[in-house]
């Protein structure tokens, strides 16, 4: 029988208003598992009005309070991790395991921001000028939003939440239409941990809830993660409305192999940081460039013979490497990549189209794929796929290596792999990418570090979590204080100096 859903809006479930639903599907089997409904522009302004109201008591408590509700909020969500891992799973396609630690990696923010009271201190001078002190405070924007993708239904939005709420704003989410139950289940365990109504809410919707959360004045910032292209026009409209804005887009991540890495290393690594997930991460390495013919051939008969062996099936067989693409929409792109591939002359080792998974044939199912002989000048090469598509374009030396990352249109993240140490460390000085991992396959950097790509991978000054969190989510106060001591200096027209 078919769910319908809902929207979380003062604390509770709220059915949608406007008549109009979106299907959400179980990948592993393409059956329609739910309905949900898409909110109407009046649905996104009430929701707005309720988290209004609530922000204010919210930003009154004191950081040391919020922070032990976040505490609470992450005991909770331990104690009922199969759970969500499993809603997960039947949404996404990720296999189990792969959906706890997507649920895993969003706390480790959580975590962080419980030391609220740390990062939200402001800054004294004593004696700034004769007699004159000067302080600094940081304070909460009001209401803000996230518009989330599906890669990540857990991680990316408690990356946004979890600074947001510790620094004393209420929150607006818009999660992916594809996997909403995750999203709703944990605003129930905000309010289980003792968040007040209306300070965390989840909105599902289409372009018609985000345009409200856009044009709304009351909404103070945006944060975004999904394609370049929408990235960029959101960060575009969010400034036209006097709004701050964090937006990431796509990415086309590369992984360096030198000569002298450990080459069976390197094609373990390839295994999990290319086809894990099904390559549905935007830190997947989609590129491997191995410097040196010798070193490709011998990758490449490496990578054949690891690829032969994974098993691709439903998401909750314990079995399973990786699981479907999250809709027919993205097998379909995904498929039609890998015949631009072949009718641009790149070499298709691997065929991953027209995978057939036993019990469950209409799944949303592409193999593992493997491409050699890339070039530069290949749309394979150019765009995100986003896909189990593994890419090989050979370098003849470092210095190729080097800058073929460091010119793509895409700034995300890029590993590089070698046992010297003066190598890596030129590579990481160098290379003007925005993560970088050294012998690291999938460089996200850890909570209290900040994530963020370069270039056409990220819009706005600041990146997620970490400091640039707490920043991203306050404003700055700066107070001068002078207290007379009796003598009167009488009226000046020159501008103070500081001392």
């Amino acid at each position: 029988m078919t769910r319908e859903l809902s929207h979380y809006v003062g604390g509770t479930h709220a059915a949608g208003t406007s008549g109009r639903f979106a299907d959400v599907y179980n990948p592993s089997t393409g059956a329609v598992q739910s309905r949900l409904p898409l909110a109407s522009v009046d649905e996104v302004r009430a929701a707005i009005d309720v988290a209004e109201a609530a922000q204010i008591q919210w930003a009154a408590t004191n950081p040391q309070r919020r922070a032990r509700i976040l505490n609470k909020f992450v005991d909770l969500v331990y104690a009922n991790m199969d759970e969500l891992a499993a809603l997960l799973t039947l949404e996404h396609g990720k296999t189990f395991p792969d959906s706890k630690g997507d649920i895993q990696r969003g706390l480790e923010v959580i975590e962080f921001c419980a030391a609220a009271p740390h990062m939200l201190k402001g800054e004294f001078s004593d004696s700034a000028g004769t007699g004159i002190d000067v302080h600094s405070m940081r304070q909460p924007l009001g209401v803000v939003a996230g518009i989330t993708p599906f890669n990540f239904p857990a991680m990316i939005p408690l990356w946004k939440a979890g600074p947001a709420l510790a620094s004393g704003n209420s929150y607006i989410l818009k999660p992916s239409e594809r996997d909403p139950s995750v999203p709703l289940r944990l605003a129930e365990l905000f309010t289980e941990a003792g968040l007040p109504d209306g300070v965390f809410n989840v909105v599902n919707g289409d372009k018609e809830a985000v345009d409200a959360l856009l044009e709304d004045p009351r909404v103070q910032a945006i944060g975004f993660v999904g394609s370049t292209p929408i990235a960029q026009s959101i960060y575009a409209t969010a400034a036209a409305n006097g709004k701050r804005a964090q937006c990431f887009g796509g990415a086309k991540n590369h992984m360096v192999i030198m000569p002298d890495a450990d080459l069976d290393m390197v094609a373990d690594a390839l295994m999990g940081a290319g086809y894990g997930s099904a390559g549905e991460r935007c830190m997947a390495i989609s590129v491997a460039i191995p410097v040196g013919e010798e070193t490709a051939d011998v990758l490449v008969a490496k990578l054949t013979e690891r690829i032969g062996k994974l098993r691709v099936g439903d998401g909750m067989d314990e079995s399973s490497d990786f699981g479907p693409v999250v809709a027919q929409s993205a097998k379909e792109r995904i498929e039609n990549y890998i015949q631009v591939g072949v009718d641009e002359g790149a070499s298709l080792l691997i065929d991953g189209r027209g995978l057939v998974v036993p019990g469950h044939e209409d799944g949303f199912w592409v193999g593992p794929t493997l491409f050699d002989h890339v070039t530069e000048s290949m749309r394979i090469y150019k765009e995100e796929i986003f896909g189990p598509v593994l890419c090989i374009i050979r370098a003849k030396d470092y210095e190729e290596a080097l800058r073929l990352p460091s010119e793509h249109e895409f700034g995300n993240g890029v590993s590089i792999f070698t046992r010297d140490g003066d190598t890596a460390r030129n590579f990481t000085s160098r290379v003007q990418v925005g993560m970088v991992g050294v012998n690291v396959p999938i460089p996200v950097p850890i909570a209290y570090y900040t994530f963020g790509g370069w270039k056409a991978s990220g819009f706005g000054d600041l990146n997620q979590h970490g400091a640039d969190g707490f920043r991203f989510y306050t404003k700055t106060k700066t107070v001068t204080t002078r207290w007379p001591s009796g003598i009167r200096e009488g009226t000046s027209f020159v501008m103070p100096e500081g001392s």
